[in-house]
């Protein structure tokens, strides 16, 4: 199946101008996911929007946008006015800096997109990009219309082609101040030290995404599968959790047991779980 772009346009750099599209790097359409259902009738539940105070149902074009200004009071704003805010696109990433790779706090990180070129003439230039960005270890910081907003995304080389994230704006990441402030301040005795670092270099590794199971999907999947073959369903036992209660001995017990293990055991694949989950669907 022929991925398809969530936006057409052009990546400008200057006087380099390259046809290009987005396309979804991340989605969650292949977890499991349920339908809401009319216990008594088997038949599926619509969502119907009433009046919080007469209770009765409002139709679609009743619906409007409201921001409350005050207990009960609302600035209502009609789609057309609120359309009317939307910035108009010209279909253009343009660059207007260039950042040292590593350099942009992943909190600022929103969400990944491949970029691609979008036609057989954009190929030359984009692979000029593409390199020039490798070979400089920058990363390219440009702005365009996305989905109705004016959008900052950060785009770097990735293998042979080019990895676009949209950033989130300075007002929407919170502080970590307050959060972190109750951390005591303090050294930690080199005992404690030189065992972690040895637990860190024992364990050290790739990261190997298919490697990782979702569990809670994989549950749901079992669970599914166990009533349409009409099987018992068992509770999964919950994992065993020790009190730590010395971290010093907790420290020496996880080193001990580091050096013994030859190799990592590896997890159960990812992947596995994910074609079950496929072919759970295929047989509903």
């Amino acid at each position: 199946m022929t991925a398809r772009a969530n936006w057409k346009g052009f990546l400008k750099i200057d006087d380099v101008t390259c046809p290009v599209a987005l396309y979804t790097a991340a989605s969650t359409s292949d977890r499991i996911a349920f339908h809401t259902i009319n216990r008594s009738t088997g038949h599926r539940v619509r969502r119907v929007f009433v009046d919080s105070e007469t209770e009765k149902p409002v139709e679609r074009d009743d619906q409007v946008k409201g921001y409350e200004t005050g207990k009960g009071d609302y600035v209502i704003l009609t789609p057309e006015e609120i359309a009317s805010a939307t910035p108009e696109s010209d279909k253009t990433l343009t660059v207007s800096s260039f950042v040292s790779c590593g350099t942009i706090d992943d909190v600022y990180i929103d969400k990944p997109y491949f970029l691609a070129p979008s036609d057989d003439v954009a190929r030359e230039s984009y692979r000029l990009i593409r390199d020039s960005l490798r070979k400089r270890k920058v990363a390219a910081l440009a702005q365009a219309v996305l989905f109705r907003r004016v959008r900052t995304l950060l785009i770097r080389p990735m293998g042979d082609g080019l990895l676009a994230a949209t950033l989130n704006y300075d007002y929407e990441v919170r502080s970590s101040a307050e959060v972190f402030a109750d951390i005591p301040k303090g050294k930690i005795e080199r005992e404690m030290l030189d065992l972690a670092r040895h637990i860190i270099d024992t364990k050290r590794g790739a990261f190997e995404p298919e490697a990782f199971e979702d569990r809670y999907d994989a549950a749901l999947a079992e669970l599914v599968r166990a009533k349409m073959e009409g099987r018992k369903i068992r509770k999964p036992k919950a994992p065993a959790r020790d009190k730590v209660v010395d971290l010093m001995q907790a420290l020496r017990d996880s080193a001990g047991a580091a050096a013994k293990a030859a190799k990592p055991t590896r997890r159960k694949s990812a992947a596995s779980s994910k074609a079950k989950g496929t072919d759970l669907k295929k047989a509903s």
